[in-house]
């Protein structure tokens, strides 16, 4: 799914700044746009995949991106995750002016501090999950004997290094037998579980006005029938193109946040997660990216991305216009051996394709080993989207196409949009 770009106008750089598929996939949509597109790795892994859309810089090489950055005169920074904004070289980035499709200083904390998520919807009457931050075990046991109930253990300060990974507990006796296991090293938050109604909204936030773009689901399970423990990253996903906000998800949980966009100076990407209960609306958590697997669907379905991305880095009006038939879009990815379980690790092994693809295929822990061949190099293999003008569409188009890749010992959900869909089913 190439789109040509014609123009005689000099190409736009940008950098994207990640690894693995979610840098694939973006670098890949902005190339086929006519942008000039270069990848910082900001991880030991998934170096390959970005590689195949344009030049690929190593921290190794390069200890920090600001050098490249003033040497191709790069017109945008485009981050795959938050972590940048801990980087030793944050302030220098920061310092070039240099649009980032991201928020930055105060914006950043309605993602990164869960509390400070929770004091906002306080502020402006957002409906949110009773929470508490516990800076040790026993603080943890006393909230749980006031309050018994489900909560989802989390950490406190979102990051990809936590020492927390989110535990989904669904009773009192789960939250009780799990409170002796996790690590305090930055205490927890405890968010109380309503249910499994899932789902999520993107917008961008940019001139001081909020855009909706599409409504989405997150297939965060490890296995079909939404079991098993909630992985690292989704195991699939859906998108709606949704400007109208038809769920009214933005309208409840994001555009009361106005105030205080205009009050930080906010511009960038928002994503709202939200719980269904008794009819209502809950947010659960804020994200200011696009999403691992959202964000690959969200930018096919721009037929302006690089100008999107751009206006939104500079903080102009918005004017997003969307491809033609491009109505939903599904994801689903295709799991290495003993994924979620990530201590326990295979050799590398073959990645085998069986005919060409008719679909994005967004290649993710995987390399080149001495004879050209693909094989694995982790424990999420690649990321498979199509597209459809219905649903349905989608996802026979997904499934066809992932249905060609093999290596041992991996799998793929096979109920992608039976549940959890539209918004607001279980």
């Amino acid at each position: 799914m190439t789109r040509k770009h014609t123009s005689s106008k000099p190409a736009i750089s940008v950098m994207v700044l990640g690894v693995g598929a979610f840098a694939h996939s973006t670098a890949q949509i902005l190339k086929d746009a006519g942008v000039s597109v270069a990848t910082y790795l900001t991880r030991n892994y998934g170096h390959y995949p970005p590689s195949l859309a344009g030049p690929v810089y190593s921290q190794e090489q390069f200890p920090s991106p600001c050098p490249l950055l003033k040497e191709k005169a790069v017109d945008l920074v485009v981050p795959m995750s938050i972590d940048w904004a801990q980087a030793p070289w944050k302030d220098e980035l920061l310092s070039l002016g240099i649009p980032i499709f991201c928020p930055t200083h105060e914006g950043m904390r309605i993602e990164r501090e869960r509390d400070f998520a929770r004091q906002l919807c306080q502020r402006f009457k957002i409906p949110f999950p009773q929470s508490h931050v516990a800076r040790n075990r026993l603080e943890a046991e006393e909230i749980l004997g006031k309050y018994p109930r489900a909560f989802v253990i989390k950490n406190p300060l979102c990051s990809p290094t936590s020492p927390v990974h989110t535990v989904l507990c669904e009773s009192l006796a789960d939250t009780r037998s799990w409170l002796k296991h996790v690590n305090y090293a930055e205490g927890v938050f405890l968010q109380e579980y309503l249910g499994p109604r899932e789902a999520g909204h993107i917008a961008l936030v940019s001139g001081g006005e909020i855009c909706s773009l599409v409504t989405n689901q997150e297939y965060k399970r490890a296995f079909a029938g939404n079991m098993g423990i909630v992985a690292g990253a989704p195991l699939g996903g859906l998108v709606e193109w949704d400007p109208a906000d038809k769920y009214g998800l933005a309208r409840e949980l994001i555009h009361p946040l106005l105030p205080w966009f205009r009050e930080v100076k906010y511009h960038g990407p928002i994503q709202v997660t939200a719980v269904q209960r008794n009819g209502k609306w809950h947010v659960i958590e804020y994200n200011i990216r696009i999403g691992v697997t959202s964000g690959a669907m969200l930018l096919r379905m721009l037929a302006n991305p690089i100008e999107t991305l751009l206006q939104t880095g500079r903080d102009e009006k918005l004017a997003p216009r969307f491809v033609k038939n491009l109505n939903f879009g599904c994801s689903v990815t295709l799991a290495g051996y003993a994924y979620p379980h990530v201590q326990v690790r295979g050799p590398q092994l073959p990645v085998e394709v069986g005919g060409s693809f008719s679909c994005d295929v967004w290649w993710n822990e995987v390399a080149r080993d001495g004879n050209d061949s693909l094989v694995s190099t982790g424990h999420r293999i690649a990321d498979v989207i199509a597209f459809g003008s219905v649903l349905d569409e989608a996802i026979a188009k997904a499934y066809a196409n992932i249905r060609k890749i093999r290596s041992l010992g991996s799998y793929y959900r096979e109920d992608i949009g039976r549940s959890l869909w539209p918004p607001g089913n279980p």
